[in-house]
């Protein structure tokens, strides 16, 4: 038999807890001395423990947990439940990750904002052909998600076919159902099996920005160049485009980036 501080602590429980589970039927002890009523377990009844501690995580009422036991739950049905339960935790894991990258990007954009030493360009940017995919995103936040494995894609694609994909260049158009985000590479072939073929036309004027860095932080670049199309009576005139410059896989924060917008003046 096991002392009630000895049984606590093998079932990772308080001594508290076992108390309570005892006043509510769910848990017993096995012996209770009748003159100084300390209570004492047997080593078996840890199985009832975990199966209670369990469900307990499960976010099970105490009631429905003794109904349950009292029906016999088999290991079988309580693993699945708990398998269940762990794809359900995981995948709220997931989203809340998604939703604090969200807030450190807006976070970076907010901080962005007081950052006045940009150096822009304005220069008239040449036709491009690009071997490349394309998806279309609901919301802004979305398109990190999307974008990777598209240029991913397209690489595995261009290499199986024998192409030499050059510079990586992404371009992005606002339509009515979201942001369709086209990814690819400079190519001065034809389409094949997994990709196909983009043309970006030459404009005679295009302000531009060198965004040093990884892409968490691009989003304040980007409003940068809005801004400086407003100081300048001045609105975009086709898609805006990034022209990854240097890529290094290892060292995202040594990426380097130019941006560069369309426009017209007022």
């Amino acid at each position: 038999m096991l002392k009630i501080g000895d049984f606590a602590r093998l079932g990772q429980v308080s001594v508290r807890m076992l108390r309570n589970y005892d006043e509510l039927g769910l848990l017993v002890p096995a012996h209770v001395d009748p003159w100084t009523n300390y209570r004492s377990y047997s080593a078996a009844q840890l199985a009832r423990l975990n199966r209670i501690v369990a469900l307990r995580g499960l976010g099970f009422g105490l009631e429905a947990i003794g109904r349950l036991l009292d029906d016999h739950l088999t290991v079988a049905q309580l693993e699945g439940m708990l398998v269940l339960r762990r794809a359900e935790l995981a995948e709220q894991l997931r989203a809340t990750g998604d939703q604090l990258a969200a807030v450190e990007r807006r976070l970076r954009l907010i901080e962005g904002e007081s950052q006045m030493d940009q150096e822009f360009v304005v220069k008239p940017v040449p036709a491009l052909r690009l071997g490349e995919l394309s998806c279309t995103v609901g919301a802004q936040d979305d398109i990190s998600a999307h974008v990777g494995p598209l240029f991913g894609r397209v690489w595995d694609a261009m290499t199986a076919a024998g192409a030499r994909p050059g510079l990586g260049v992404g371009y992005y158009v606002v339509g009515e159902d979201g942001m369709e985000c086209h990814c690819g590479f400079a190519y001065d072939g034809e389409a094949a099996p997994g990709f196909g073929v983009g043309e970006l036309p030459a404009v005679p004027e295009a302000v531009t920005l060198v965004h040093l860095g990884s892409m968490a932080g691009i989003g304040a670049a980007w409003q940068a160049v809005g801004r400086w199309l407003e100081d300048n009576d001045a609105e975009p005139s086709g898609a805006c485009r990034e022209v990854y410059l240097e890529t290094p896989m290892d060292d995202p924060d040594a990426w380097v980036t130019e941006l560069q917008q369309p426009f017209v003046r007022r």
